[in-house]
């Protein structure tokens, strides 16, 4: 029977214990121009039937996006992203309970979107470009995450983990200053966010780095282009063997969350790892 102490992952509506298994975040973007599936769910009908795909193959949390971040996306304004977030997360709270991640790094978009019913924000910049964002995140007592980011790759000579826990840890200290809840809150190395294609690769090498902060960590390479580059794939979605190939070494990692585009395939594949790791609590 196993001995480590019980932890969770906390918002106002619920908490999700962590250490049994490999929480899988699905991801669903409305937005025109994201990477991988922009476009696809820009009428509110097909998003709602995917949120709820999303939900039943067993998704922890869904985390919606009403900006593209990838690379020279172009940036809309607040009342842009309100108008596509706003009305969808107003419509699919009465119909679920599953805990709804807000993709912004926009105060006044977190705000209206925990009045409507959100439960978590996730911040690609970690709480550090707005400085409202922790405010507001602590008002609503609601979940976070934390990722790092930076304009440009880090230069030659300079320590990437070393950046990245630093960067975080001003993070983490930002929000609980602000009041945010220390059980509502989780980091991520943020994959392709101001990093080069080695870079990437060497997150992927020291995963076990991120638990020094002693805060639940998620990971998100689904689909991206340091797997396309690793497995000479252009099309985003082609890239599912890889990505399991990366939700397989974070499970393994004993990373909490897996932010990824293919709920079903991901869950099996943390499972099996989850299974042969957690072997004591089976």
């Amino acid at each position: 029977m196993s001995t480590h102490p019980l932890r969770v992952f906390k918002t106002k509506r619920k908490s999700l214990e962590l250490g049994n298994q490999t929480h899988v975040v699905g991801i669903l973007n409305l937005t025109p121009d994201s990477f991988s599936d922009g476009g696809e769910y820009l009428d509110q009908a097909s998003a709602v039937d995917f949120f709820h795909k999303m939900v039943e193959a067993g998704a922890s949390i869904i985390d919606i996006g009403g900006e593209s971040t990838r690379p020279n996306h172009l940036p809309v304004s607040i009342e842009e992203e309100m108008s596509r977030v706003i009305p969808f997360v107003e419509k699919i709270r009465s119909q679920t309970n599953c805990l709804i991640s807000i993709d912004t790094s926009k105060s006044e978009v977190a705000k209206a979107s925990l009045e409507a019913g959100a439960d978590i924000i996730n911040d690609i910049w970690g709480a550090q470009r707005d400085p409202r964002m922790a405010d507001v995140i602590a008002e609503y007592e609601a979940g976070c995450i934390l990722m790092h980011n930076r304009e440009s790759p880090l230069s030659n000579g300079e320590n990437l983990m070393n950046e990245i826990l630093v960067f975080l840890k001003k993070s983490i200290q930002t929000v609980l200053e602000r009041g945010v809840n220390p059980q509502g809150i989780c980091i991520d190395p943020g994959l392709g966010f101001g990093k080069n294609y080695n870079d990437n690769w060497e997150i992927m090498r020291n995963l076990e780095r991120l638990h020094d902060l002693e805060v639940p960590v998620l990971l998100g390479a689904s689909r991206k282009s340091m797997l396309a580059q690793l497995l000479t794939i252009k099309e985003p979605k082609d890239r599912l063997s890889g990505t399991l190939a990366t939700t397989a070494l974070a499970a393994m990692s004993r990373i909490d969350f897996v932010r990824v585009h293919d709920v079903k395939e991901n869950i099996e594949c943390a499972k099996v790892i989850d299974y042969c790791t957690n072997y004591e609590k089976n």
